[in-house]
């Protein structure tokens, strides 16, 4: 991990040892900002269409996982199979959960590890897997044109994704808190009212904190929120635990403060109307659980989070 650590930092020269990340730029320099970055000043609103209540984390029953090689005829999976590969979207700059290693151009982290256990259960070889990197803001969307057969990337399950897309089970039960730079001052949530904060568009998390800070700055990845901490422009990063602490392995100069202050349940993405898909990677999800599967990816991966903790428990509704 130490290895991957260093990849990581060296994949961004800003973080590499010398000066403090505030003391990068110049004072009198003003440093660029990461393409595509706006302010935000309300949170995305669907109040034209209000989602419906609904019970979100709740999925479909999973049957008996058919052997590898074995999809039923007709299905989802047996036309995924029937490919050749499974087509996953995922991340490549969410250090531990989704990431490009430097040093093996291999897309790695908890999320790819989940969608290699999709493609083992199809094929009996978990490398049967085709990657396609999404932003968050692009990830129902390449569900929709069915550019790809699942998304697993840090996907919060909610109720107004679910009249677009289909859910798995959770597969991993993170929350939000904030990224600073060291000896900053800020504890947490409640001291963001008078900072700026940056957030990935398409994210959750944009609307956990517009309404709370000074100003949002929204980007398409977390590590263009990483350099914009790094240069003084914003003064905290919020999201999800499991990105923040990948942000935080790659500069030691920052640091995640405060208690969670949100639930943010993962599952995985699947296009609408797919139930048999969604059957089959929740039974995928319960064996991962039952035989250790899971346990051992989160410690491969997740440990600076803490000890792994028990897996979420499937909720179904039917």
């Amino acid at each position: 991990m130490r290895r991957l650590a260093l990849a990581a930092v060296m994949l961004l020269g800003a973080c590499s040892a010398g000066p403090a990340p505030s003391e990068v730029v110049p004072r009198s320099a003003v440093a660029p900002q990461p393409a595509n970055a706006s302010t935000v000043s309300a949170a995305p609103s669907s109040a034209a269409n209000p989602p419906p209540s609904c019970d979100a984390t709740a999925s479909l029953r999973p049957g008996p996982l058919p052997a590898a090689g074995q999809m039923p005829p007709g299905s989802t999976m047996a036309k995924i199979a029937q490919r050749g590969r499974l087509i996953a979207g995922v991340d490549q700059n969410s250090y531990l959960m989704g990431f490009r290693n430097s040093f093996s151009g291999e897309i790695e982290g908890f999320d790819v590890d989940v969608a290699r256990q999709i493609a083992k259960a199809v094929f009996g070889d978990e490398k049967k897997v085709q990657f396609k990197v999404v932003t968050a803001a692009e990830r129902i969307p390449m569900l929709q044109s069915g550019a790809v057969d699942v998304v697993v990337r840090t996907m919060t399950i909610t109720c107004d994704r679910l009249k677009d897309v289909d859910f798995s089970q959770v597969y991993y039960q993170a929350g939000q808190r904030v990224l600073v730079r060291r000896n900053s001052g800020i504890t947490g949530v409640e001291s963001l009212a008078d900072k700026r904060v940056c957030v990935a568009s398409g994210s959750t998390s944009l609307g956990n904190v517009v309404n709370r800070v000074k100003t949002t700055v929204s980007v398409p990845n977390w590590t263009d929120c990483l350099v914009m901490l790094q240069q003084g422009q914003t003064d905290a990063i919020s999201t999800d635990d499991t990105i923040l602490a990948g942000l935080a392995a790659q500069d030691p100069y920052t640091e995640v403060v405060g208690s969670r202050f949100t639930d943010e349940s993962y599952g995985v993405g699947v296009p609408k109307g797919q139930e048999d898909l969604v059957r089959f990677v929740n039974g995928v999800l319960e064996r991962m659980r039952t035989d250790g599967t899971w346990g051992g990816i989160y410690r491969r991966w997740l440990t600076p989070l803490g000890p792994a903790p028990t897996p979420p428990v499937a909720r179904y509704r039917d």
